[in-house]
């Protein structure tokens, strides 16, 4: 009785990405335990399956995956079912919503530990502990209950990827097949989702990686990167990329170096960046990277206010000017830029608040008249428990909290929350949150996202014909008729649902 159950929650409605996270873990007890994964976005009744594999009598330990958002909806029931059914099994959670919430966690009573950060070392270590009645009080990276005590062992400094054992997607091929993970999207028909990298070398206030890698980041070769996707591409037949990284494109050498090895193969791709970063790129680099088929970048731009940017530990040396200027130059590139804003951050009064929500909007137009094929992704505020920050000082005094019974994490209020869709702040009335919902649908409306493949170009023009006047003018109050547009084709938002 000592094989492990991997449990990947549900994240997404009829979306498959290959559970890198989940077959991390996998890979790093393979050839030591037997192991299985359950996959909530693939298998219709994972609770019901977990069950049978736990009635066996042979599993002991379950390890689940777990983000902020839709995950939670399965995460906490399951766990909870689970626990009472079968008492004698350890739970062990990881990913940013563990590590940011360990406390509310662990008072539930049915999650025994967690794993703070990568788990590559610290889940094997844990689980030969357990196995063989030995200590886990020095095992870096885990999170406990000692009595009414949370106990939090040492952080690991972050390892070297490439000795890493390989991702087992052959034995993930005999659970799932792999070909359903390869969806269609923008980029291509059959688009793998993959992981080169973990951390990012900043240390912004608003975001959940610096609680977890404390601004640090160690990355692939690009020649491992290539090996994996190649051979995923020779064997299921991969045509597009999806780099999950935080931040992909740290390393100028690195990029470039892939660039080279993935060109011959002709996918398409997309990752995520710093626009200061990439803004030092050479042209010759940014040249290299378009011909190797990169479409499309996501980059947390946050806001034009050098003065937002500030207060929200952005660090580098990204300005608004910079923001601009760096839109425009991807134009001759022909690489999409894909530009995140933050919305609705606290302010002394609700004036000032006010006053920076419209000051983005007009600054998002600013950006949308220099290249418009930026993508726009708005996300409102959603405070982040990064210890020490000034940014989240400000959130504590100003009275927000987050919930303190584990069960409250999946009501609605709260899943939207997680999704930066409804912040829940106390410094933004419905009022200002109104005012940039209804702003973000009218620009959609002007400005339809590329990535969404089901919108004919015969519908674009229609919605743009809708939305075209209320923009011109300024007049986003109450959009009624392209909220129904969008609701009757279905219109796909980037932010909450990706590609």
């Amino acid at each position: 009785m000592n094989k492990i159950l991997l449990f990947n929650p549900k994240s997404a409605n009829g979306k498959y990405r290959i559970p890198n996270s989940i077959l991390s873990i996998a890979a790093s007890v393979e050839g030591i335990y037997d192991w299985v994964i359950v996959d909530g976005n693939r298998d219709p009744e994972p609770l019901q399956t977990m069950e049978s594999y736990l009635n066996t009598g042979e599993y002991k330990y379950l390890g689940f995956t777990v983000m902020p958002g839709p995950q939670l909806k399965q995460s906490i029931p399951f766990a909870k079912a689970i626990k009472e059914k079968f008492p004698n099994t350890f739970m062990v959670w990881g990913g940013y919503f563990p590590s940011t919430q360990p406390k509310v966690i662990l008072d539930s009573g049915y999650v025994d530990f967690i794993i703070n950060g990568p788990g590559d070392h610290a889940f094997p270590q844990l689980i030969e502990a357990l196995e063989n009645n030995t200590p886990y009080e020095f095992i870096k990276n885990i999170i406990y209950k000692s009595g009414d005590k949370i106990v939090k062992t040492v952080k690991e400094d972050l390892f070297e990827q490439d000795p890493l054992p390989p991702l087992p997607y052959d034995k993930l091929n005999e659970i799932y097949n792999i070909k359903k993970y390869l969806g269609r999207t923008y980029l291509g028909e059959r688009t793998l989702a993959y992981h080169s990298s973990i951390g990012c070398p900043f240390t912004c206030s608003f975001c959940a990686v610096v609680p977890i890698f404390e601004a640090r980041w160690k990355a692939k070769s690009a020649q491992n990167v290539y090996k994996d996707i190649k051979y995923i591409k020779d064997k299921w037949g991969a045509d597009a990329i999806e780099f999950h990284d935080n931040n992909f494109f740290v390393s100028e050498k690195r990029t470039v170096e892939f660039a080279k090895l993935i060109k011959p193969e002709k996918m398409s791709w997309w990752g995520m960046a710093r626009i200061d970063t990439m803004d030092k790129f050479s042209d010759e680099s940014l040249a290299l990277i378009s011909e190797a088929g990169c479409r499309i970048i996501f980059f947390g731009a946050e806001s034009g206010n050098n003065l937002i940017l500030d207060q929200l530990d952005k660090g580098g040396t990204q300005t608004g000017d910079q923001i601009i200027r760096f839109a425009e130059r991807l134009k001759k590139f022909n690489i999409i830029p894909e530009y995140s804003f933050v919305l609705g951050t606290p302010a002394p009064t609700p004036e000032q608040v006010e006053a920076q929500i419209d000051f983005e909007i007009d600054f998002i137009k600013k950006v949308k008249r220099v290249n418009p094929r930026t993508e726009i992704v708005l996300y409102t505020y959603s405070p982040v428990p990064t210890e020490g920050s000034t940014l989240f000082k400000q959130v504590q005094e100003a009275g927000f909290r987050y919930p303190q019974v584990l069960e409250d994490w999946i009501s609605p209020a709260w899943e939207n929350f997680d999704m930066r869709k409804n912040p829940l702040t106390p410094w933004l009335t419905p009022e200002m949150i109104d005012k940039i919902r209804d702003f973000e649908t009218v620009l959609n409306g002007v400005y339809p996202t590329v990535t969404d493949i089901r919108l004919s170009m015969l519908k674009r023009k229609a919605i743009q014909a809708v939305a075209g006047l209320r923009y011109k003018v300024n007049m986003y109050k109450y959009p009624y008729e392209i909220k129904l547009l969008q609701k009757v084709w279905k219109y796909r938002q980037p932010e909450i649902q990706g590609f």
